[in-house]
């Protein structure tokens, strides 16, 4: 079974804010480093941080250099070695076309959100389609109060909301993508039953 090619896109813009208006959120430090680090972790072929204010872009670059080449790298290789994936980039088109440049394919495109449209994919199906096709995948998760309808629908497949133990279903992005990642790259630990690996302790 082929290695799947899994990019990740964390959108800005265009996504809705709390009264369903079109808006561009800013950046949050959090999101930038913990979804880094959760792409790592899940081998994710690459993160997009999808922004297209100036001022905003400035900012992660700062950050960018500080962990890529800065004090930062040497001081934390681990954080350097997350923030390799990590690509700030303009539009969800670049994006897009900068995948295509990287592995001679079209993504095939994922959305996610808390809500359920007519061509929502399980995690099942889906995570069955990364593993045995061929073509790039990008998942794309918004910000805000999500991505904006025509985003949504422009997308070939979009995942089902992630259903915790009650009614409450408000997750942080960045707890969002780990689950996700978890549950559509991570060990099939539903196959290995009794299975526990062997840590060695310092």
């Amino acid at each position: 079974m082929a290695k799947p090619q899994v990019y990740i896109a964390l959108l800005h813009y265009p996504v809705y804010n709390k009264h369903m208006e079109v808006i561009t959120t800013s950046i949050t430090n959090l999101d930038v480093h913990d979804i880094a680090r959760s792409a790592r972790t899940y081998n994710v072929a690459g993160y997009y941080i999808v922004h297209p204010v100036q001022a905003q872009q400035e900012l992660i670059k700062h950050m960018l250099e500080y962990w890529q080449t800065g004090f930062g790298s040497r001081y934390n290789p681990d954080r350097k070695e997350a923030f390799e994936r990590l690509t700030l980039i303009n539009t969800l088109e670049d994006t897009l076309q900068d995948i295509e440049q990287k592995t001679g394919q079209k993504p095939v495109t994922v959305t996610t959100d808390a809500r359920i449209y007519p061509n929502t994919v399980t995690y099942r199906d889906l995570r069955e389609k990364i593993w045995q096709g061929d073509r790039p995948y990008l998942i794309m998760f918004g910000t805000g109060y999500g991505m904006e309808q025509k985003t949504m629908e422009s997308a070939e497949h979009i995942l089902e909301p992630i259903y915790g133990g009650g009614e409450y279903n408000h997750l942080c992005v960045r707890g969002a993508v780990s689950i996700i990642l978890d549950r559509l790259l991570g060990e099939p630990w539903w196959s290995k039953a009794g299975a526990i690996k062997e840590i060695s302790l310092p």
